[in-house]
């Protein structure tokens, strides 16, 4: 079964909160706002302390100095919204030594935004800078102000200030371009993924056609066997039937000979009845026959149900070395047949030869729906790379009495399908003189 689009039972709370959400200003998250304020509470801290010393130090009221901290800590709110300001007034406080959160959290979020990295870059070492001269300043004070001086003393304050200064900008300008870099390549698996999810739906969808291409495919292929097996035998039965009619009472010797031939008929309909059923039920109950396993059924190879291989059914039909007894059964029903076979015989592949015996079979059953009494000649030819065939009848004769058989329209159509999937050639019409002619050919190589 597939999961699909499946969700485990975590992940639909989340989305149920989700939806019951419906943000406030730039946030879309609960936890979003909840941690924006909180990183914004303890700058706020931090950054009135801060300001309150700086402020004594520099001879201000302290609690103008806490305000002000106050305020410049409070700015981080900001910074899903307005990186670029959050960042600026960090660099801004710099001289006041305050706003370390506010510095470190506006220079991550400005790394993991969208915003160019030449941008940030610059930024960046705009902060670097004056942190670095600050805490320059500070440290070179702090030396003074103790009474210790040395020739290594100016070297040692320079490298720890650029040390400060890089510590405190380059590690969350790092971390943020990380996590853009990660959330970019998330966002590319997914639309892949995406992607892929398309193109495997488009793909079951082409295996469904394709199955159901195979299936008609299948079913046009069985309905042309039952058409010309049941035609054809089922057409001699009711000749036979016919003249046994006529003869019962005049020739009983006759009539004795009409009624085993109408049972020939019968059984050999039913022969190949079961011929052509026990194919079809070989392709999906076990202990049949392998021939009919061999070749895979394109159903069953893009998700459809099992059946018959797509050759089995002609493969388990007659051959060309048949045809003289076609044309025996005809000649026996009172039909006028010729048969002429032209070129050095030879095997030419079974589903071949059971093209042609059909449309031989078709063409002799049409000549008796629909030219009753009517003489007709087959005419068989080997040649070099094709076998072909020719039926030609005359007009049916006026004196003879037309049989009532059904006719469903469908014996030059299946006649011209099973020659054209074999890539041969097939031609029927009326003759000049009334009658009609059937051709066909099919080549023998691959």
């Amino acid at each position: 079964m597939s999961t699909t689009g499946a969700r485990v039972p975590g992940e639909e709370a989340a989305a149920t909160r989700a939806r019951s959400w419906s943000g406030l200003w730039w946030w879309t998250r609960r936890r979003s706002v909840a941690l924006d304020v909180s990183l914004a509470a303890a700058s706020a801290l931090e950054a009135s302390f801060e300001g309150a010393t700086f402020a004594a130090r520099i001879g201000v009221v302290t609690w103008l100095g806490a305000l002000l901290g106050l305020l410049v800590g409070a700015v981080l709110v900001l910074r899903r919204r307005w990186p670029i300001a959050v960042v600026l007034v960090g660099i801004a406080v710099i001289p006041a030594q305050t706003g370390f959160i506010l510095s470190v959290v506006g220079f991550y979020t400005l790394a993991a935004s969208e915003v160019p990295r030449r941008l940030t870059g610059l930024l960046a070492g705009m902060s670097g800078v004056g942190t670095m001269v600050v805490s320059f300043v500070s440290i070179e004070s702090s030396l003074r102000h103790s009474g210790s001086s040395s020739r290594l003393a100016l070297p040692l304050v320079v490298i720890i200030s650029v040390l400060v200064a890089f510590g405190l900008t380059a590690p969350p300008v790092l971390l943020g371009l990380y996590v853009r870099a990660r959330r970019r390549l998330v966002e590319s698996l997914r639309d892949r993924a995406d992607g892929l999810e398309r193109e495997l739906e488009l793909l079951a969808e082409k295996a469904l056609e394709r199955a159901e291409g195979a299936r008609a495919a299948e079913r046009a292929r069985i309905a042309r066997e039952m058409h010309d097996v049941v035609a054809h035998r089922v057409s001699l039965m009711v000749v036979h039937a016919a003249a046994l009619k006529a003869v019962a009472l005049k020739d009983p010797q006759k009539a004795s000979v009409s009624a085993e031939l109408l049972g020939d008929m019968g059984r050999q309909a039913l022969m190949e009845l079961r011929q052509m059923l026990g194919v079809l039920r070989s392709g999906s109950e076990p202990g049949t026959a392998p021939q009919a396993r061999k070749s895979a059924d394109p159903a069953v190879e893009a998700g459809g149900v099992p059946g018959p291989a797509p050759d089995a059914v002609e493969d388990a039909g007659p051959c060309l070395a048949e045809l003289a007894q076609l044309v025996q059964e005809s000649r026996a029903a009172g039909m006028g047949v010729e048969l002429a076979v032209e070129g050095e015989q030879r095997p030419c592949g079974r589903r071949i030869e059971a093209t042609v015996y059909r449309v031989v079979q078709e063409a002799l059953t049409n000549v008796r729906k629909h030219a009753a009494g009517a003489r007709a000649q087959v005419r068989l030819a080997y040649r070099e790379a094709e076998v072909a065939v020719l039926i030609v009848n005359g007009p049916a004769e006026a004196m003879v009495v037309a049989t009532a058989l059904p006719s469903g329209g469908h014996g030059l159509t299946g006649m011209r399908e099973r020659v054209t999937a074999h890539g041969g050639g097939f031609a029927a019409g009326p003759t000049p003189d009334g009658g009609f002619r059937v051709s066909a050919m099919v080549p023998t190589a691959p």
